[in-house]
């Protein structure tokens, strides 16, 4: 079968790319024709285009496309030039488009329409910041029903991560074509400690840990003064991993102010995967502050791990952390909350080590080989049509 994955972003860090990475090389792996096709774009917060990706990334092909940020003047809607007829000569027999709210979903619906070639949208969905002003965010909300009226209605399947997206997107898409599939990991990479690199000298020992983009919308203001309300014998040291977008600035700022200068550590982006393994099963625990998380893939690397967890209770991650018995859940924004949350870790070792073990049992389900195979089924489902 001949596959094209159609990603705004690839070979860059975030949890879209990783899926897409995963299940382009797995679905070639098993005999597919799959390629990527995405735009120059690396960073989109910073909106940094690079002329240096790799033609091929894990044995798949990647074919790249000058990106345009708007295509309504005052909206953020990317849009890569010259994907319309790229698709429309790509004989696939599948096109699979990945985000919502994205220039790359209309035009590949274009073409899938056109040419009557299944089209699959895995949507990502993520609501409207609530942090927006009520213009904006209704803005947002008249996208989602453009999105529903348009993309939504030529694509044979939209394709969620948890039974939340999925009542989220029944508001304005066809209910009937929406499949739960969640993302997965792979559990064998996980699986061999010992194998794994030993930490940089730079961290500290047994510290918090936070990976992910160091963005405005991952809570890391609140978690900073939730480790500066600790006493003690209870605050240790963060350790926080993932690319820049724009907010280490004023982090460093802030930890300044409240006294931890010495105690923040910015990772930046880890790409060897055993050293970022060996930073996960090191933390005292993973926090997760997060305004919203779509799914949380760090969640199941926590699992994977045996790390302690402690998170808001937003988006898909309290069905990733089954209703925070795998992991303790707070309100987003509630400092208080957090700090006692992570005072717990330690006055609660018998409960924390209780979701841990129950952690450890339910990422077993979570791996990239069911994934896939589920998409793979899915795409035979389409074809038959």
């Amino acid at each position: 079968m001949r596959v094209v994955q159609v990603s705004l972003r690839f070979d860059a860090p975030g949890g879209v790319e990783t899926m897409v990475r995963e299940l382009s090389r797995r679905l070639r792996a098993e005999g597919d024709d799959v390629r990527v096709f995405a735009s120059d774009l690396y960073d989109e917060g910073r909106w940094e285009v690079r002329t240096d990706f790799r033609p091929e990334v894990d044995g798949v092909p990647v074919r790249r496309f000058p990106v345009r940020k708007r295509l309504i003047p005052g909206v953020t809607l990317p849009i890569m030039i010259g994907l319309v007829d790229a698709l429309s000569e790509s004989g696939a027999d599948v096109i699979h488009a990945h985000s919502h709210r994205y220039g790359h979903v209309l035009e590949a619906a274009a073409v899938a329409e056109r040419r009557r070639i299944p089209l699959v949208v895995s949507t990502h969905y993520h609501p409207a910041d609530r942090r927006e002003p009520s213009h904006k965010r209704a803005l947002l909300r008249l996208e989602d029903v453009g999105f529903g009226a348009t993309a939504y209605r030529v694509a044979r399947a939209l394709v969620v991560e948890t039974e939340l997206e999925a009542r989220c997107l029944r508001e304005f898409a066809p209910a009937d074509r929406i499949r739960v599939i969640p993302p997965g990991i792979d559990l064998a990479a996980w699986s061999h400690p010992a194998e794994d690199p030993p930490l940089p000298r730079v961290l500290p020992r047994d510290y918090y840990l936070f990976t992910g983009r160091v963005a405005p919308n991952k809570g890391l203001p609140a978690l900073l003064r939730a480790i500066a309300a600790l006493d003690p014998a209870h605050r240790r040291p963060l350790v926080l991993m993932g690319r820049d977008w724009g907010q280490q600035a004023h982090l460093e700022a802030l930890a300044g102010s409240l006294g931890l200068s010495r105690t923040v550590v910015f990772l930046g982006h880890v790409d060897e995967p055993g050293l970022y393994r060996s930073v996960v099963r090191a933390a005292h625990a993973l926090v997760l502050p997060s305004e919203y998380e779509a799914f949380g893939l760090v969640l199941l690397e926590a699992m994977a791990a045996g790390t302690a967890i402690v998170a808001t209770s937003v988006g898909g991650v309290t069905e990733v952390l089954d209703g925070g018995r795998c992991g303790r859940l707070v309100p987003y924004g509630d400092g208080e909350a957090l700090s006692a949350a992570l005072r717990a870790l330690d006055d609660e070792p018998t409960e924390t080590r209780r979701r841990v073990e129950a952690a450890t049992e339910r990422v077993r389900s979570f791996d990239w080989g069911v994934t896939t195979a589920r998409i793979r089924a899915l795409y035979r489902e389409v074809t038959a049509d």
